[in-house]
């Protein structure tokens, strides 16, 4: 979608007022704003991308799409994850389909050719005739292309542009919630894959950074009276928070101190004191699905049972259910032709759905 059209679109939103309008709704419904989104939002940012606890072994790999991109993270034999484009440097075939390992070397199966698991290519049989290289060839200029990548304690992210800004000094604002506490023990113990979800990955992000809707989606599994939340904006760290006091604690029920913190675009991680963090990988599919799961850690380094994890995680999916429902019906309500001009953002709870918005609109009109 040309940059003019989606500026001329975005009129309601960027009108100077006290009282702000959200996106549009062909914000959210548009095949057309979700590709400016791929090259743009999805190619020039840091984009979360997995989990490292997933990778066990050298050659484990795991395919993933950013930015409608075929992608692969690879462990190599030092233990180090990469990422590299998901295409072989001879007829570009997508190399790997599903998770694996694929041993010491990446093999293409149309015609062999085989990298190591640094993405140098190794093997390129019968290429040059019965010689293995044509003339001229240079094996060192033909590997796996790679892909810029950074990792902050078990999350993985990558750069698909390659320009984004050193990712440390990015992610300084989210960083410095957790500087109290010791990675080195910080443990996943329990993964809720909810699939395909029928919403745009925006309405989940939006609706894990504003407080508003606690008290009333989640009436039945929480305890956190919307009067003591306050909001967070901090440049690319965006959400929520509530402090409360032990006393407030209601068994069976998320009635704890908390932190809702995304990083822009699309890392989700709520910290829930004293000792749990969870973790959402939201990936796009197009402007109306969105693929998610959600990792839980504990941060004490001590011993979880059993019953206490099946708790954590009844608790977990059926908050996330309420949610989902709501993005739902959120995506439902952008065919009304009343949401065109975006609907009305509240200008205490919601500043913070605002400054995401507006990072969305600032990337894709760049």
């Amino acid at each position: 979608m040309d940059t003019t059209i989606i500026k001329n679109n975005l009129s309601a939103f960027n009108k100077k007022s006290d009282l702000k309008r959200g996106l549009p709704s062909w914000a959210y419904t548009s095949d057309e704003f979700f590709d400016a989104e791929s090259k743009t939002v999805f190619t020039n940012n840091w984009v979360f991308a997995g989990f490292v606890h997933e990778f066990k072994d050298p050659g484990d790999a795991i395919p993933i799409t950013v930015a409608g991109q075929p992608i692969i993270l690879l462990q190599n034999m030092d233990g180090k994850i990469n990422a590299f484009h998901n295409a072989c440097s001879h007829r570009c075939l997508k190399l790997i389909d599903e998770s694996c390992n694929v041993g010491a070397m990446l093999s293409c199966p149309y015609h062999s050719w085989t990298y190591n698991l640094d993405g140098d290519l190794c093997a390129t049989p019968f290429f040059g005739g019965r010689e293995h290289q044509p003339e001229g060839f240079n094996m060192s200029e033909h590997g796996l292309q790679a892909v810029r990548t950074a990792i902050w304690n078990d999350w993985i992210f990558i750069n698909l542009s390659g320009e984004a800004q050193d990712f440390e000094e990015y992610a300084k604002p989210l960083i410095n919630n957790f500087k109290d506490i010791d990675f080195q023990i910080v443990e996943p113990i329990a993964t809720l894959d909810f699939g395909e979800i029928d919403t745009n990955w925006k309405f989940l992000m939006e609706n894990f950074i504003e407080p508003y809707h606690v008290q009333f989606v989640h009436r039945t599994t929480t305890n956190q009276p919307l009067e003591d939340h306050y909001t967070i904006v901090d440049g690319v760290c965006v959400g929520s928070a509530i402090d409360l006091d032990d006393k407030d604690k209601v068994e069976g029920s998320l009635s704890v101190s908390s932190r809702y913190l995304t990083l822009f675009p699309n890392f989700i991680i709520g910290r829930y004191f004293p000792d749990q963090i969870g973790v959402y990988l939201n990936v796009p599919i197009d402007s109306g699905h969105t693929l998610q799961k959600r990792v839980i850690y504990t941060t004490d380094g001590n011993p979880v049972s059993d019953q206490s994890i099946e708790e954590i995680k009844k608790l977990w999916w059926d908050v996330h259910k309420e949610d989902h429902a709501i993005c739902q019906r959120m995506q439902l309500g952008r065919l009304s032709s009343v949401s065109k001009d975006g609907g009305l953002l509240s200008p205490f709870w919601e500043d913070s759905v605002r400054a995401f918005q507006q990072m969305i609109a600032d990337s894709v009109t760049k």
